[in-house]
């Protein structure tokens, strides 16, 4: 139960900063030698980030008819990982991609095009600039995020950056992108374990996932 605690923590600090929530999951579990560890559980630790963002953007999404164009283009966006990422689960890629070498390198890698993708011209406006072109750029940049390691928030804003979108824009653009993913997470682990595994791990969850949302949303807020 305490590993559980201290991932979820560390999910929730780390989810939507521009480094890699899975790559630290991994780290930390491998470092303190946590048995409880696995894709599973890093599925399940999802579930309060996805609660905590839907809160935060909760004006927008019930305000569907004024913002339906950019929800179109958000889930348009999100078609690559999906089905990137199943494909990544059924073949077992996903559990050969998490050890400590791969890790180290995305993060570097990453790290560096983060900053130099943070230094582009300010020209766009999400308002005015982000259309299906944008939606669809920005989306296979989001398909690195599978490899542990590439942040999910940092590679989507890094890919709007490049695009020259703003900061503020392009971490909504990241946040928004966000809902769908992290929603075909939680569905996916719903549908494909079975029930008392589910029942288990939601459990052991349940309790963890409210701090993980407390974190987040604190920090949304903020």
């Amino acid at each position: 139960m305490i590993e559980v605690f201290l991932l979820s923590i560390i999910q929730g600090i780390t989810e939507f900063l521009p480094v890699s929530s899975s790559a630290h999951l991994i780290l930390i579990s491998k470092y303190f030698n946590f048995d409880n560890q696995n894709i599973t559980l890093d599925m399940s630790l999802h579930i309060g980030s996805l609660l905590a963002v839907i809160i935060y953007f909760k004006n927008d999404l019930f305000n569907f008819a004024k913002n339906k164009t950019i929800f179109y283009k958000i889930l348009l966006s999100s078609i690559p990982v999906m089905m990137i990422g199943y494909l990544f689960v059924k073949l077992d890629i996903v559990e050969y991609l998490r050890n400590y070498k791969i890790i180290g390198w995305m993060t570097i890698i990453f790290g560096i095009f983060l900053y130099f993708t943070d230094r582009a011209e300010v020209k766009k406006s999400i308002n005015t600039d982000f259309n299906f072109k944008s939606a669809i750029y920005i989306g296979f940049f989001q398909v690195l995020s599978l490899v542990p390691g590439v942040s999910r928030s940092g590679i989507t804003i890094s890919a709007a950056r490049i695009l020259n979108f703003n900061r503020t824009d392009s971490v909504k653009i990241s946040f928004l992108l966000s809902i769908p993913t992290l929603s075909a997470v939680s569905f996916f682990n719903i549908i494909n374990f079975s029930f008392f595994k589910f029942y288990f791990v939601t459990r052991l969850n349940h309790r963890i996932n409210q701090i993980n949302f407390i974190i987040i949303f604190c920090w949304l807020n903020n």
